[in-house]
């Protein structure tokens, strides 16, 4: 969530690639995930309102805030969908089985273990976007804002390195 601190609201929710990755938006759908894998799936229904999940609902409602949804609220939400899946994953084993609803019958099944599985692989493959959505909203990089986990170097160091690979990259299709 750190990813959006400090960004103007434009910047959170503007689309960054062709499909329209944003950051809050990934905020939304990650916190959406969370609740269903957790809640509905093991008999847990969360009280909170997912109307961007309802049969009537645009695609990919649950990948972009509205400009009625904000910041606030998006966080707010994804930070109860953490609360509420460390009480399905306090209350039940490893083993407890829940039926993902939104998946084909005949695979539906799965367990506590399988879920967590899961979500930490979806929170991963999209803090990853968060962090390349980041780095093109303002150049900001790093694992943490206390630890950017990057090599160290100065603007100088990463032009000259970005160079390097665009020659490297070009010089491999000259060649091929």
């Amino acid at each position: 969530m750190w990813k959006l601190d400090a960004l103007s609201e434009y910047d959170i929710r503007r689309p960054m690639t062709a499909t329209g990755t944003n950051l809050l938006g990934l905020v939304k759908h990650l916190a959406s995930v969370e609740l269903g894998l957790f809640g509905d799936t093991f008999g847990r229904p969360s009280a909170e309102s997912l109307p961007w999940f309802e049969p009537d609902a645009e695609a990919n409602a649950d990948m972009w805030a509205t400009a009625g949804e904000s910041r606030d609220q998006l966080l707010g939400l994804y930070r109860r969908a953490w609360a509420h899946s460390d009480a399905t994953i306090t209350d039940l084993s490893l083993d407890a089985i829940g039926h993902v609803p939104w998946w084909p019958e005949g695979r539906r099944e799965i367990t506590l273990h399988h879920a967590l599985v899961r979500m930490i692989a979806e929170t991963n493959r999209h803090a990853g976007h968060a962090d390349i959505v980041r780095e093109l909203i303002d150049g900001s990089v790093g694992f943490r804002p206390e630890n950017a986990n990057m090599t160290s170097g100065d603007d100088d160091w990463w032009k000259n390195y970005r160079d390097r690979l665009e020659k490297a990259a070009r010089d491999a299709s000259a060649s091929h």
